[in-house]
C-alpha cells in the first residue's frame, strides 16, 4: 500500500492499450471497499469505453462550449483551458469510470444545516472510494487521472448519463505514457498542530 501511494500519480498521457473490464471490476471493487459514512455507501459507477467515448467527448464539448457564454461556474471562467485540457486526457484515455453520489442534493438546491452534513459526509465517503480506485490502478500498473473539470459539463454530462444522484467526479484509466515526477507537499512541520493537554 506505501508503494502505491509513494508511486501514484496524476497521469495526463495515456497508450491507446485498452485496459480489460476484468481490470476495471478490480479498481471499481477497491472502491466499494471504502469506508462511508452511515456505511451509506452513496457512490455509483459508469465505465465508458469505446464507441461510448464520442457521445461522453461530446457531452463534454458541448458543456465546455455553453460554459464560455452562459456559466454555470462564471468565477472559475480562469479554468477553462484546464477544462479544454482534460477533454483531450478523457479522448485519450481508454476508460473513463464517472462517479454519481447517489444521495446527492441538486446544486441548486437550499441546503439545512442537517443536509450539509449529510452532503460532506457522503461526499468523504466518495473520496475515500476515489482513492482507492487510483491507488489500486496504480497497483495493477496503470495510471489514473481524478477529474473534477466534469463541472463545467455538469448539464450535459448529467443528461447524457442518465446516471442515478449527483454528479460527482470522473477518473481517466489507462496504461501511462509518461513518468511524471512527484508534485511539491507541505512539510508535516507546516500543517500539523499536536494537543496533548
Amino acid at each position: 500500500m506505501i508503494d502505491a501511494i509513494l508511486n501514484r500519480r496524476s497521469i495526463r498521457k495515456f497508450k491507446k492499450t485498452d485496459v480489460s473490464p476484468t481490470i476495471i471490476e478490480e479498481i471499481i471493487q477497491a472502491g466499494i471497499l471504502a469506508p462511508s459514512s452511515k456505511n451509506r455507501q452513496p457512490w455509483r459507477f459508469t465505465v465508458v469505453s469505446g464507441a461510448a467515448k464520442a457521445g461522453m467527448l461530446s457531452a463534454m464539448e458541448q458543456g465546455i462550449l455553453r460554459e464560455e457564454v452562459n456559466p454555470l461556474l462564471p468565477d472559475s471562467s480562469a479554468h477553462l483551458n484546464g477544462a479544454r485540457c482534460t477533454l483531450e486526457i478523457m479522448r485519450q484515455a481508454p476508460v473513463t469510470i464517472f462517479i454519481t453520489n447517489a444521495l446527492g442534493l441538486d446544486l441548486s438546491r437550499s441546503l439545512t444545516e442537517e443536509d450539509r452534513i449529510s452532503e460532506i459526509c457522503n461526499a468523504q465517503s466518495i473520496g475515500a472510494a476515489i482513492q482507492n480506485m487510483t491507488l489500486t490502478a496504480c497497483e495493477l500498473g496503470l495510471g489514473s487521472l481524478w477529474i473534477c473539470d466534469i463541472f463545467f459539463a455538469l448539464e450535459e454530462l448529467t443528461t447524457w448519463l442518465h446516471a442515478e444522484g449527483q454528479l460527482f467526479a470522473a477518473l481517466a484509466v489507462g496504461y501511462a505514457d509518461e513518468s511524471p515526477d512527484p508534485r511539491p507537499r507541505n512539510d508535516i512541520s507546516c500543517i500539523t498542530r499536536w494537543k496533548t493537554e
